[in-house]
Order: C-alpha cells, then structure tokens, then sequence
C-alpha cells in the first residue's frame, strides 16, 4: 500500500513538473498582454491614418480652427484641429480644478476620519458612482446640470451680474450663458466622473501607509488633521500623484458624456459658458457618417492619434513623476 502510495505521489508531481513549461509561458503571454495589446492598437490606428499622414498640412491641422470635412460643392475640406484641441484640454483642466481638492478630500474623510457604517457606506456610494455609464452623466449634464448652470450664469442686459460675467471671462455677453450646455457643464459632469477614480486610488495610498507613522504622529501631540498634512500626505504622495494623473486621463478620453454636455460647437472658448466641442466627440459623432476611406474618415483617425499619444504622455509622466519623487524621497 505505502509503495503503491509513493507510485502515485511520483506520478503526479511528473504531471505537474510537465505542467510547469507551459504555465510559466501563459504567465508571460499575461504580462506582456497589455504592451502587445497597446501596440496592437497603435498599429491599427496607424495603419488607417497613413495614407492621410503625407498629404495633410500639419501646420493648418494644429493651428487652424476651421473644421470643415464636408464642404459646399467646390469647396476645398478644411482640417483645422486647434479648437477640438483647446476643448479637450479646457473641459479637463477645469475638471482637474474641480476633480483634485475633491477626490483628496474625500480620500481622506474615508481613511482617516470616517467611522463604522458611515465609512463603508461612503465607500459603496463611490463604488456605485465609478459604475454610472458615460452616457447617463451626459443625460444628466444635458438635462439636470445644464439647466441649472444656465439659470445661475443669465442676467438682463446691463445688470451688474451681467457685467461681473463679462468683465471675469464667465460669459461672452452681459446676458450671460447662451445654453446650458458648455465649457462649465462639461468639465463638471468629468470631474463627478473623475472623483470615485480619485478617491479609491487615494484612499488605497493613505492606508497603505503603517500605522507606526500615525501612532508616532499622535505620541507626540500632532492632531488628526497635522497627522494627515505631515505625516500621510508627504509619505503617501506617489500614490496620491499617480490617482491624480489616472483622473486627469480619464477625463481626457472620456466621449459621450461630453458630446451631450458640451455642447459640441466648434469654436475656441472666450469664456467658461462657451460651447466647445472635443476630439473625443468630433470622433463618436462623425465616424458613422464618413466614406470608408475618405480623407475625412483618414484625419478622424489621426485625432485619435494625438488623442492615443496625449493619454500615454500622461500615463508615462506621471509614472517619471513617481519615480523622480521615489528616487527624492530615498537621497
């Protein structure tokens, strides 16, 4: 029987030493997934763009505003990109102002100051947010947020509010906002979007950080609140860095919610009530409606190539960034 035991140990341990080969190239195939799927992606996207690459005026496509793919009979296209640039980065800058204090400040409550029930509620709530499909934020920026921001940034003609709108850039005329839809509704709807990344990230870096570091803090008379500006901010400020980082590239690629809050115009913003339009957008709203081919269809795909690099720009800066304040922090 012990013989008979051994046979069927020395058996199996042979199955799974033959098992070991392949599972450690599935391993590897695992880790190298997301690079061969990034570049896989990048090679798609290119190829449909090159044929457009060597015809088109560059110089017009970054600095231009007019984006007219399909022009009157006789009309030459123009592919002016500037203004669909300076959409995307306003909507996600204001988004950053408003997203950033948030996000932290929430991160900090639920680590730090939360107790019991409040603090997992707090947690499902955010979970909850982070779940919302794109789509329903841009019904409710369309629906609820801009009728309400429309409401606050209207005044009469000649009023004092008109004047102060005009006067700090809140609206191009002492009416105010033409539409609820716009610069502001847009970069709102990104920041709610942005906050539940923010503040799961965030909370995962501030209690990452040991105990000990708290314990000391308070042994020597430091309050909550000294403990977490001190203490936890400095010693948890890679993790804090990256989450704000990974907000700001999901603002920069979201689509629907800011085709529907935005107000998709084409023009480059002079006040925060503007309507803009993004390259995300002009992508979602215009693709279905091009000649597969066309030069039309090809420059879309060269928006998505500065959009693909502009999201890896910032993926790979803020990972520069962690590491710089990582190799700081060790000097």
């Amino acid at each position: 029987m012990a013989e008979f035991q051994k046979v069927r140990a020395r058996k199996k341990f042979r199955f799974l030493d033959a098992l070991e080969k392949p599972i450690e190239v599935l391993i590897r195939l695992c880790g190298w997934s997301s690079i061969i799927g990034i570049a896989a992606i990048f090679l798609f996207i290119f190829k449909e763009a090159a044929p457009m690459v060597p015809k088109l005026d560059w110089i017009h496509f970054f600095t231009s505003a007019r984006w007219i793919p399909n022009p009157a009979p006789g009309n030459p296209p123009s592919f002016g990109a500037w203004a669909l640039l300076v959409g995307t980065f306003a909507t996600t800058f204001i988004a950053l102002i408003i997203a950033v204090p948030v996000g932290l400040g929430a991160a900090v409550y639920i680590s730090e100051f939360a107790r019991g029930k409040g603090k997992e509620t707090l947690k499902i709530v955010i979970e909850l947010l982070a779940a919302i499909p794109s789509i329903v934020w841009g019904f409710i920026g369309l629906m609820v947020l801009g009728p309400i921001i429309k409401g606050i940034f209207t005044a009469a003609p000649g009023s004092a509010w008109g004047k102060i709108m005009v006067a700090f850039h809140l609206a191009t005329a002492e009416t105010g906002a033409s539409q609820g839809t716009n610069l502001l509704t847009g970069g709102v709807i990104l920041a709610l979007m942005s906050v539940p990344l923010i503040v799961s990230l965030s909370e995962d870096a501030l209690r990452a950080v040991p105990d000990s570091f708290r314990e000391a803090a308070l042994a020597l008379g430091a309050n909550t609140w000294e403990t977490v500006r001190r203490v936890l901010f400095p010693a948890a400020r890679n993790g804090l860095l990256a989450a704000c980082m990974l907000g700001m590239g999901r603002a920069i690629g979201e689509t629907m919610a800011v085709l529907l809050a935005t107000g998709h115009n084409n023009r480059i913003p002079e006040a925060l009530t503007d309507p803009v339009r993004t390259m995300t957008a002009t992508i979602a709203a215009e693709m279905g409606e091009t000649v597969h081919g066309s030069e039309h269809y090809r420059v879309l795909f060269i928006l998505g190539i500065v959009l693909f690099i502009a999201t890896c720009g910032i993926n790979v800066a803020s990972d520069l960034i962690v590491k710089g304040v990582k190799k700081a922090n060790q000097s």
